[in-house]
């Protein structure tokens, strides 16, 4: 079999995901204000494609040009037309999900008006706001023949582009940016009679009404036009290898890389008329290579994520209280309770705030020497690191490994890094040719004249606000084995050039490419023998090649295998004779699933893993990642329960399928089963039992 047919382009199948997330704004069983956001999500999705993904295929392509690698050129030129193939088509659908979704909210009387809806009082309005408080922050870019239009834009706002027309002469053209930073895009228009009726205007539209107030007196014109567009450069960067450079210094400079980036994308509004395309095109220097086209009115939706809820509670999802786990309630300490038996918990279900207060408590506990942590992304107010701050006043060692390299956090951890030196905390800036993915925090406290580490292993970050929306386990033990070897981890980042032995964690990049194929393998085995032989797993991507190969040959062997992937997926389930033995699903809902584990059955000793990373190369073999055994039975069967809800999911869940084509699991007579919720109702009986 062609290995084309092995495994599936991984970049589509990212474009399939979002799909699945556009799906989640088109079903109507969605409240009207979530498809809303839902769109905004996958319109944020997309720019990140862009920017990361669809670059990276444009620079492979110059990359093998550059070598003579003609066979490597095509095939990758093949790829991105496939890719903009796609991106056309998901396109067309978002601009019909969007237009349906705006007649959803109409039916609940909230309305986004556009700015020739608008009736004069409501224009009389807009023009006053406009004067009083948004022309303020407008400084227009009027474009000449020596305006490098390139290096004035960033690829993260909305942009008018605006034609000067005089009569008799060529146009001239100018740029406005939208100012969303200071703003919100969403402007709530006061009622003219009823207050039933909720009218909601963008910025974009009112600065469109507006434009004659921006330039009169600056330049004639006898009519202006001005439509939306968006760019997205490319974001990955360099950073230099000059000696006399720290390292943050060196991250910093390659951070600004990003704003002089070439674009790999342009959308822009599709009313917008050929000699303004014309134009732009020329003035952002767009190739072949180069998505642009043309894509309904508003551009930059992501900023939809925000929208507001102006209407009635039914309008978003219900909430779902986190719970309060008595694993940790019913003690005084969170020593005592991680001393009486090892936690696991389950975020958002399970309330974030049980880990800060493990830290919090760590940082006046007498007992307490020393606190180490993983930073990788942390919310903009972060209590986590202010209880670190706490803890160095209270004499406590703490080291923290931050990680300069989390994409689109580079400058925040740049700065929380400058933060917590000053205030006395040992900042590790990780490992120069790894990231730090692992999602560790240890503390080593002295108990009886002895030290004692207490450890976390985590498949999320430790980020406050993310805790609310993505799904993730968090295991709390007391296990010195495990403990001791999370300390080890903490070493091999300050001191990589060590050998170290784990006999339990799975480390990248030292051993867990090879601890989960000799799992695997291990399943082979013992079906063989006839013992139980069964994988089950659960991860965001899977596009690792040389562990899709493991599966397939388990699969040929006979071992059940089953999946829940939420993005990338490059394994093909059900060819013959290779995968027919593989069931792969995907789960898109409310919450953004984000945990990874893994079952093997191990012919019924049944061995169960937590870990902070994907089945990708990069994550096997170019980050610092932790995977965790869980030990205590109890736990094991959460996590087996939970999968196992996940897999009879009649609602959300969708086959991965060889053409990836994003079908709803086949729903036949079994009763309608929402994963997400049917998990907060297990969690909670737990908890009351």
């Amino acid at each position: 079999m062609d290995s084309t047919e092995l495994y599936y382009p991984k970049e589509l199948s990212w474009l399939a995901f979002n799909e699945r997330v556009l799906q989640e704004a088109a079903d109507k069983n969605t409240p009207a204000v979530e498809r809303i956001r839902f769109l905004g999500i996958y319109s944020n999705n997309l720019d990140e494609f862009f920017r990361v993904r669809a670059a990276d295929v444009k620079r492979q392509i110059t990359i093998a040009q550059n070598d003579g690698n003609e066979e490597e050129a095509e095939a990758q030129i093949a790829l991105l037309e496939k890719i903009q193939q796609k991106v056309v088509k998901l396109s067309e659908k978002f601009d019909g999900i969007h237009k349906d979704a705006l007649k959803s909210l109409a039916r609940y009387n909230i309305h986004i008006l556009r700015k020739d809806m608008l009736n004069d009082f409501q224009r009389t309005w807009a023009r006053n706001l406009f004067i009083n408080k948004i022309l303020r922050h407008i400084a227009p870019i009027l474009i000449d023949k020596s305006t490098d239009l390139l290096s004035r834009l960033n690829g993260t706002s909305v942009y008018l582009y605006v034609a000067i027309r005089r009569e008799g002469r060529n146009p001239k053209f100018a740029v406005v940016q939208v100012p969303t930073a200071e703003m919100s895009r969403f402007v709530q228009i006061p009622p003219e009679k009823s207050r039933k009726k909720k009218n909601l205007v963008l910025l974009d539209d009112i600065i469109q009404l507006c434009l004659e107030d921006i330039f009169r007196g600056f330049v004639k014109f006898d009519s202006l036009e001005a439509f939306s567009f968006k760019m997205t450069r490319d974001s990955e960067y360099s950073i230099n290898d000059e000696i006399d450079e720290s390292y943050v210094e060196k991250m910093s400079e390659s951070m600004k890389q990003r704003l002089i980036a070439e674009p790999v994308r342009v959308i822009y509004d599709t009313a917008m008329p050929k000699d303004m395309v014309h134009d732009l095109r020329k003035r952002l220097k767009i190739t072949s290579l180069d998505t642009m086209h043309a894509a309904g009115h508003y551009r930059n939706f992501k900023d939809f994520i925000g929208f507001p809820n102006v209407g009635r509670e039914y309008l978003e999802h219900s909430k779902l209280p986190a719970i309060d786990t008595q694993r940790f309630s019913r003690y005084n300490t969170v020593f005592d309770a991680i001393t009486a038996h090892d936690i696991l918990l389950h975020y958002p279900y399970h309330r974030f705030l049980h880990f800060t207060e493990f830290v919090r408590q760590a940082a006046f506990d007498p007992s307490v020497k020393a606190i180490r942590i993983n930073i990788y992304r942390v919310a903009s107010h972060s209590r986590i690191i202010s209880s670190l701050i706490d803890a160095v006043d209270n004499g406590k060692k703490v080291t923290v490994v931050v990680e300069l390299r989390a994409r689109f956090d580079e400058e925040a951890n740049i700065e929380w890094s400058k933060r917590m030196t000053d205030a006395g905390i040992r900042v590790v800036l990780g490992i120069p040719t790894l990231k730090v993915h692992s999602k560790l925090c240890l503390v080593t406290r002295e108990e009886r004249g002895s030290l004692i580490n207490y450890a976390h292993f985590g498949t999320g970050n430790f980020n406050e606000k993310t805790a609310k929306i993505y799904t993730d386990f968090s295991l709390f033990t007391r296990n010195q084995e495990l403990a001791d070897e999370a300390a080890a981890v903490f070493d091999l980042i300050q001191y990589p050039y060590r050998r170290f032995k784990f006999q339990h964690l799975q480390i990248s990049p030292l051993n867990a490419r090879t601890k989960i194929q000799s799992l695997i393998r291990q399943e082979i085995q013992h079906l063989k023998e006839g013992h139980d032989a069964a994988i089950t797993f659960k991860m965001n991507n899977l596009v690792d090649k040389e562990l899709i190969d493991d599966l397939y040959r388990a699969s040929q062997a006979g071992v059940r295998i089953r999946g829940i992937v939420r993005g990338m997926c490059s394994l093909v389930p059900g060819l013959p004779g290779i995968s027919d033995n593989i069931e792969i699903i995907s789960i898109v809902d409310r919450f953004l699933e984000h945990p990874r584990a893994m079952v093997f059955e191990s012919g019924g000793d049944r061995k169960v893993f937590i870990s902070s990373a994907d089945w990708m190369t990069r994550n096997m073999d170019n980050r610092v990642e932790v995977g965790c055994p869980i030990f205590d039975k109890q736990l094991q069967q959460q996590i087996v329960d939970i999968l196992e809800i996940q897999f009879q999911d009649t609602l959300k869940a969708r086959v991965i399928d060889k053409d990836q084509t994003n079908r709803y699991v086949a729903r036949g007579n079994r009763k309608k089963l929402r994963s997400q919720v049917e998990i907060y109702h297990y969690l909670k009986q737990l908890e009351e039992q």
